[in-house]
């Protein structure tokens, strides 16, 4: 029969490893009392955030109870951000950076954000993105890979590494061993990249390996199958992958964590309890709960599985020690570090520089721009992946209605141009006839990946070959005859610098 103090020792532990998310603006009784009963980690994303200052509140009242706890967030400063989520980033995501392939520009950009998470009481940022976007009909990565190329990501992944922790917040490169050559979300199902050893090797591997060479202190797993090691088992479960793979052939010894483990690639096969027991198993040292799941039935539910495949020899006690060993070793060495700013002390301005150095034009864009007059906008809107939140604003319109007075706009959803008759007219009426005797701009996000867009696109530049297309998400084929400006990502940021390219701001 297991002790009553021997049961407690075994729930704090695996308390230990778990990073859930939770629900308010204020942290809830239940995220103190697991915290005094062993919680080490909790994770911050936009439905905790109103304000910096109240973040700092937030973060404030949670270190009340342990002051070494570890506090991460899911900010990648793009296309996926927490806190502008309710204003789009001010700072150009991954891709954009990639494309201006300036390492000492994203190191600032990173370093501007490290210190703006640092001011607000975060220490572990799930970022950034180390994924090799090689499969350009990706429905999960896109612009949030700094790009195609390897060795681009790679020293990017490193700069960005260096100027995040450069702040004291550390880094975690994801989605380990790589996300960016697959076709299913892994929020939905379990992809598979089936590429074999060497190839892996040579394209996914090396942002990895730059970030271990730039010190990185975490790293993410991925739920994908990858043949190639295991046949079996997704990465996150996987000990051939987080064993032999990241410890072993790349000697990883920082903390390793799990994308969010409710996830459907996993919680699907295994419920989210066996897969956060098979993820200890494999070496995960920490599992992120991140989703709405994110309650105390679920963090007791967790904690329960754990506890009970250490009893029941699932689960070795070693394991779970030495996984609640990394997790405490990443809490000591962020609690040695001091807050250098605070929230009013921090300038996004860099961001704003970088989204302008993204710009890229095609096209007789010199006959074409600045616009003569204010334009008629209309922006394509694709259903986003679920790591972008919906609530998160992005396009040219309201920046550029900013610089021309008097610019019109509307947004166009697939629903609206269902078959082909129907979206002729629809266009006519939302876009071609406001557009008359002035300016079109068309908006459109990640054309080549949607036929409808990229139908719809090729019908309005048909009917109006002056239009301006303005690609906020990969740039695909040029439309012929068309001037087109690419911005490499749909922030805030990137928004204002196309605005700023349209009204002749610059």
């Amino acid at each position: 029969m297991v002790s009553s103090k021997h049961s407690k020792e075994l729930r704090r532990l695996a308390l230990s490893v778990l990073q859930p998310g939770f629900v308010g603006t204020e942290a809830p009784d239940w995220v103190l009392r697991e915290i005094g009963d062993g919680l080490a980690s909790v994770v911050l994303f936009s439905r905790n955030i109103v304000s910096l200052d109240q973040v700092a509140r937030l973060t404030a009242q949670l270190r009340a109870e342990n002051p070494e706890l570890i506090i991460a967030i899911d900010e990648e400063a793009g296309d996926v951000t927490r806190i502008e989520s309710a204003t789009g980033s001010t700072r150009p995501g991954n891709f954009a950076l990639g494309t201006v392939d300036d390492t000492e520009l994203t190191e600032s950009v990173a370093a501007g954000l490290g210190r703006q998470l640092r001011a607000i009481g975060v220490s572990l940022d799930y970022a950034p993105s180390a994924d090799v976007n090689s499969n350009p009909d990706n429905p999960i990565i896109g612009v949030r890979s700094f790009g195609v190329d390897p060795k681009v990501v790679s020293r990017h992944t490193a700069a960005w590494i260096r100027g995040l922790q450069s702040a004291g917040v550390a880094a975690c490169a994801k989605h380990f061993p790589g996300h960016g050559d697959v076709a299913v979300d892994s929020h939905h199902g379990l992809p598979t990249y089936g590429a074999d050893r060497d190839e892996i090797a040579a394209q996914a591997l090396p942002p990895f390996r730059a970030a271990l060479d730039a010190g990185v202190r975490a790293v993410m797993s991925g739920h994908l199958l990858v043949p190639a090691y295991d046949r079996d088992l997704p990465a996150t479960l996987s000990p051939r992958i987080l064993g032999d793979l990241l410890r072993g052939e790349l000697g990883f010894e920082g903390m390793t964590v799990t994308d969010a483990i409710e996830m459907g690639a996993v919680a699907d096969l295994y419920g989210i309890d066996g897969a956060t027991v098979k993820a200890v198993a494999a070496g995960a040292d920490a599992v992120c709960v991140g989703g709405e799941n994110a309650e105390e039935a679920t963090v007791g539910l967790l904690a329960g599985a754990l506890a009970d495949a250490v009893a029941s020899g699932d689960l070795t006690r070693e394991r779970l020690e030495e996984a609640a060993g990394r997790v405490r070793a990443f809490a000591d060495w962020s609690a040695g570090l001091v807050k250098a700013d605070t929230v009013d002390a921090i300038s996004n301005d860099i961001g704003f520089t970088a989204a302008r150095r993204a710009i890229r034009l095609a096209g007789a864009a010199r006959d074409a721009l600045p616009l003569s007059a204010a334009p008629h906008v209309v922006e394509f809107v694709a259903t986003t992946n679920l790591a972008i939140g919906k609530e998160t604003p992005w396009g040219v319109a309201a920046p550029l209605s900013e610089r021309l007075p008097g610019t019109t706009t509307v947004r166009v959803r697939h629903q609206e141009l269902d078959s082909h008759p129907a979206a002729m007219s629809a266009l006519k009426t939302c876009a071609l006839e406001p557009a008359a005797g002035r300016p079109l701009v068309v908006v459109v996000r990640d054309a080549s990946r949607h036929e409808w867009m990229a139908r719809a696109l090729a019908d309005l530049i048909a009917a109006r070959p002056d239009a301006i297309v303005v690609e906020m998400g990969l740039p695909s084929a040029a439309v012929p005859g068309a001037v087109q400006i690419f911005t490499h990502g749909a922030t805030a940021a990137s928004g204002v610098a196309a605005a700023e390219v349209l009204a002749g701001a610059r």
